[in-house]
């Protein structure tokens, strides 16, 4: 371990603040004193544990957007709850959270508006049904997520809910683990088919494989926002290989971990810095034990449970998805849950990483969907709801830079109005800000907020990607718009998801149709034709301009733009430009704006400028479709 020794001892000439801070007091101490806190109010909690040691525990001052009042991250282990579960978490939102609670991209719950009085009873009612608050926030073991199906779905391979809870007992409650890692530690374990909790983006991740016969995981390690898990070259062949791999990479990232620099302490850092190879054999050397390289990874299917709002399950009966818009929810209709959950079920519930929730067991679902509960959610049961992701915003994240949560929602009622589609799956994830807790990076249609210009004035925007995907070892998506108003956003997608729906297959979800259509043209003029037909849509100019109808030209951006300017002549003039447009081709953009206008008589002078852009001689041909985009502005 020579290297990793080295790179810790390169990163240790100075330590961070928040380790000074960590190292000045124990964290249980600070969990005992809550009840004096409770007893003295909310001026009695010292700084340093309003700002660090509470967080230790899921309970996070939100003084900057509301004044005296906490949030606390219940941990859901595995995203599984039962019928009692869900409704205690109901009643403390409903009596002491204003009846508002958030379910989260790690499959668990946010309660909000909590004041430090109450906090002891909330604690204690979370006990009396085998929940709690631990080690959910800052340096330290998170919430871990699986299959929210895992057993009871036909395409499980390995259950694994059952190790889920036996790699949690590595650590919950441990004092020696509590806010002792270098950074917060993501873990994620699935022994399916599908990849239904974004197995890749963690920084730790068991993902089913086989090897010679054998079904067990494939090891992934380093993932984060913005960085997909790369494999280890690790397959574990039991549970007991797991547990034991588990141990050692955690014991190695707490004894190796960077303590500087708290934007580069994750464990995706130490990897960079050590190599891949280096982290395995530490792995190996660490258990004392020989793992065997890796399998074939075997969770290759993006599902499409949601369609339908639900899916068989093994023992027949049925899987009801109940699609909560942005993860934004209620204590009062989660206890409708419960009671539903145990009238039509067996009182198995689950939240996803899409901040969405599942009853399992349901044998009548057309009785139970007649419920009030469903009355309430049934429409936003379509495309644009059901894979919605979108995380806190500035209501309630001080990072937060645009509100986010019911942009998200703006967004889907708009498409879902304008652009319907009965079936299909799209997968737009939002995030409020750069540090990407929407995970907007592996999404179908990814939005990321941020702040932009417009006529001078800053206004709310996000930057726009496409092709992200969480199979087949994951993906990042790409930039197609950069710093879009936020206002003109939604005519953007329109753009996008209309050629979507003119020109899939059958019911092909929108990652196949990108995969099949979009990938064949470069980021830029995908993004330059939504924010183009989109002007043509504002300016009520009919031409017949989608991706089906333009020339494939290898991702070539020049021979795009040229193609574009031909085509659109062409549409415009029904002339070929090769002959039509011979007579000026020297003249300067406006003259030869100017003549082509005069040639397509009623023509938009704001395309005759594009199209005077695109048809230049060839050592004069445009080169970005920036440039084209200053002659159009909805």
């Amino acid at each position: 371990m020579k290297k990793l020794h080295e790179a810790y001892l390169e990163r240790s000439k100075k330590i961070n603040k928040i380790e000074e801070i960590k190292n000045s007091k124990n964290p249980m101490r600070v969990f005992e004193q809550i009840e004096i806190y409770a007893k003295e109010g909310y001026a009695s909690i010292p700084d340093e544990d309003k700002k660090y040691f509470l967080k230790c525990f899921g309970i996070f001052d939100k003084n900057s957007k509301t004044p005296q009042q906490f949030m606390m991250r219940v941990r859901v282990t595995g995203g599984h709850l039962n019928a009692l579960q869900a409704k205690i978490i109901g009643e403390i939102a409903r009596d002491y959270g204003e009846d508002y609670l958030d379910i989260t991209t790690r499959a668990q719950v946010e309660l909000r508006y909590l004041h430090i009085e109450d906090m002891p009873q909330v604690l204690q009612k979370l006990k009396s049904a085998g929940l709690d608050s631990y080690q959910t926030g800052v340096d330290n073991f998170r919430n871990i997520v699986t299959d929210p199906l895992d057993k009871a779905g036909f395409d499980n391979v390995l259950a694994s809910y059952e190790l889920v809870q036996k790699l949690q007992k590595l650590f919950l409650y441990k004092p020696e683990w509590i806010s002792t890692l270098p950074r917060k530690f993501n873990t994620a374990i699935t022994g399916s088919l599908s990849n239904r909790c974004n197995v890749f983006g963690h920084d730790c991740s068991f993902v089913l494989a086989q090897k010679d016969g054998v079904y067990g995981y494939n090891m992934y390690l380093g993932g984060k926002v913005g960085v997909i898990a790369k494999d280890t070259d690790i397959f574990l062949a039991s549970e007991d290989e797991v547990l034991i791999a588990y141990e050692a990479i955690i014991e190695l990232f707490k004894k190796f971990g960077f303590r500087d620099n708290r934007n580069k302490n994750r464990l995706h850092y130490l990897i960079e810095a050590v190599g891949m190879d280096e982290i395995s054999r530490a792995i190996r050397e660490k258990a004392g034990f020989d793992f065997a390289t890796a399998g074939e990874t075997m969770t290759k299917m993006n599902p499409n449970d949601t369609e339908h709002g639900k899916v068989q399950l093994r023992d027949g009966s049925f899987s009801v998805q109940i699609v909560v818009p942005s993860g934004v929810f209620t204590g009062s209709a989660l206890i409708e849950v419960s009671e539903l959950s145990e009238k039509y079920a067996n009182g198995e519930i689950r939240f996803s990483v899409e901040q969405n929730i599942y009853i399992l067991g349901v044998k009548d679902v057309n009785t139970m969907l007649k419920e009030e509960l469903f009355e309430t959610y049934k429409n936003v049961n379509t495309p644009y709801f059901n894979n919605l992701i979108a995380c806190a915003g500035t209501k309630h994240c001080t990072f937060g830079v645009i509100e986010n949560k019911e942009d998200a929602i703006n967004m889907a009622e708009y498409l879902s109005k304008n652009v319907a589609l009965e079936s299909g799956k799209i997968r737009m994830y939002w995030s409020a800000c750069v540090k990407g807790c929407g995970t907007h990076e592996i999404a179908d249609i990814g939005f990321e907020g941020c702040k932009v210009k417009v006529n001078g004035v800053v206004e709310d925007g996000v930057h726009i990607t496409l092709g992200g995907k969480v199979v087949s070892e994951g993906k990042h998506g790409y930039s197609v718009i950069k710093s879009a108003p936020l206002k003109f956003a939604h005519l953007y997608i329109e753009s996008l998801v209309l050629g979507y729906k003119k020109l899939r297959v059958k019911n092909e979800s929108f990652e196949n149709y990108h995969d099949r259509v979009l990938s064949l043209y470069s980021s830029a003029y995908i993004g330059f034709v939504m924010q183009f037909e989109a002007y043509l849509r504002d300016k009520n100019i009919e031409i017949d301009f989608n991706f089906n109808t333009l020339a494939k030209t290898g991702k070539n951006e020049e021979f795009e733009i040229f193609e574009f300017g031909r085509k659109l002549y062409y549409q415009l003039s029904k002339e070929t430009p090769f002959t039509a447009y011979r007579g000026f081709t020297n003249k300067n953009k406006k003259e030869k704006a100017k003549d082509i206008r005069m040639l397509v008589p009623k023509i938009d002078e704001n395309l005759a400028l594009l199209i005077s852009g695109t048809l230049e001689s060839e050592d004069k041909r445009a080169g970005s479709f920036s440039e084209l985009l200053s002659h159009i502005a909805l």
